[in-house]
């Protein structure tokens, strides 16, 4: 993590307006440095004014005390040195009241007109009481000393704090304009990494979700055929041996075939050989999306393994019809190739509608319809009410079939509807678009 501004932030200890104690005792240290120095300077301006030396001191003393409240009032700090210049008093006051008053947040107009007062009231107490002390001592340099002198003397005693306070506030500025673009940088980047948290964890979820769905498509159908094959072959072993032996043959085929599809599957997860092995543990489940996909796009160039497509609709009812299910199979417009994943989709949903036909209606006549439109393409399969003699296979159902066909449907931007029939039945309907 990165240092930010809240890290610069001042504790505050201190009393009234100071952020911390060292700036108290700073000021403090100051008023009295400057209150004690205006007590000495109000001796001689006691004598010259004729009043009573503790009246000068004592207003030495006051004057001189305010430099305590320069961070809160700056401009009052240096009014009150303009104020007591006459009487010459109040330099260490008049100096670092300038330095403050440059060094605050306060507009450069209201700086530059109290430094400009600054200025010309040292300007002219100087050039009065050097023009007195010439005459007295009966000193002549010149015309030109006196005026050069005076301006001299001004502007040394106003340019330094005033450039020093703009400097020193700009640089302050600067720093904590510097710390909040980095906390703001900070919270981005917090943001950020939440936020791609976030976006890995759905990424996680629905990679899950995908291969589960996977996993399903590809085991289900085949797992139910096998069942109903085994249940077929149960009831006719003694009676028919011939049947026996067929159904024993189909359902030998169906588990190949499982298997088969199963391997080839973990095969794209697996991804890679011994460098991808070693790399397993370390990389996250969203990078398995990726390589799958990446997997089996090489798989499909080499001409290793190819997606169900809606040409072997027919081997599929074939399959459908072998385990005593009466399927009525027709097909509307012209027909032609379409995306990959538009025929992986219309099949997988045919394929996972006739496996809850042999789940849930066993023995129940079945219609599947598919229609080839100009940019879409329709398919629906729909079963009338089982025979109420039909045995039941009693297959597992873990409600995710429906799920599993919506998700592939909507995922291509298509419509997805199911539910029973007026009849008795249900019917499975989805339209995806062609392109």
């Amino acid at each position: 993590m990165t240092t930010t501004g809240e890290d610069h932030v001042p504790a505050r200890g201190g009393h009234w307006w100071w952020d911390r104690r060292r700036g108290a005792v700073l000021d403090v240290s100051l008023g009295a440095v400057s209150a004690l120095e205006c007590a000495a300077e109000g001796v001689p301006f006691a004598r010259d004014a004729g009043v009573p030396l503790a009246v000068g001191v004592v207003f030495g003393l006051l004057a001189g005390s305010v430099l305590v409240v320069r961070r809160k009032w700056p401009i009052a700090v240096v009014l009150v040195a303009i104020a007591v210049t006459p009487a010459e008093m109040g330099f260490l006051m008049g100096v670092v009241g300038l330095y403050t008053l440059a060094a605050s947040e306060l507009p450069r107009r209201i700086i530059g007109s109290l430094a400009g007062m600054s200025l010309l009231g040292t300007l002219i107490v100087t050039f009065v009481r050097l023009r007195q002390d010439m005459a007295r001592d009966g000193v002549d340099l010149g015309d030109w000393f006196l005026p050069f002198a005076s301006i001299a003397t001004s502007l040394g005693l106003t340019a330094p704090p005033l450039l020093l306070g703009l400097y020193v506030g700009q640089r302050r500025r600067l720093m904590e304009s510097l710390r909040e673009r980095a906390d703001s940088l900070e919270r981005e980047l917090q943001l950020l990494a939440e936020r791609a948290e976030e976006r890995a964890q759905w990424a996680r979820g629905e990679e899950r979700t995908r291969i589960a769905r996977e996993m399903h498509d590809v085991v289900a159908h085949r797992v139910s055929l096998m069942v109903v094959h085994a249940a077929a072959l149960q009831a006719v072993a003694r009676k028919d041996p011939e049947k026996a032996v067929k159904n024993a043959a189909l359902v030998g085929d169906m588990g190949r075939q499982a298997l088969t599809e199963l391997r080839e599957m973990l095969g794209v997860l697996r991804s890679g050989g011994e460098g991808a092995r070693a790399e397993r543990a370390s990389v996250p489940l969203a990078a398995v999306g990726v390589a799958a996909a990446a997997a089996a796009s090489r798989a499909a160039e080499d001409g290793e393994s190819e997606g169900p497509c809606l040409a072997e609709l027919d081997e599929l009812v074939g399959q459908s019809e072998a385990a005593g299910m009466v399927v009525d199979l027709s097909v509307e417009g012209e027909v032609r190739v379409y995306a990959a994943e538009v025929e992986s989709t219309a099949f997988r949903v045919v394929q996972e509608a006739l496996t809850n036909v042999h789940k849930h209606a066993a023995g129940a006549k079945t219609y599947v319809r598919l229609a080839h439109r100009v940019s879409e393409i329709a398919m629906q399969v729909e079963n009338e009410p089982p025979p109420e003699a039909a045995a039941s296979a009693r297959l597992p159902s873990g409600g995710n079939g429906l799920v599993g066909m919506k998700e592939r449907v909507a995922a291509l931007g298509g419509v997805f509807v199911s539910g029973p029939t007026d009849a008795g039945g249900f019917r499975v309907s989805a339209v995806i678009p062609a392109s």
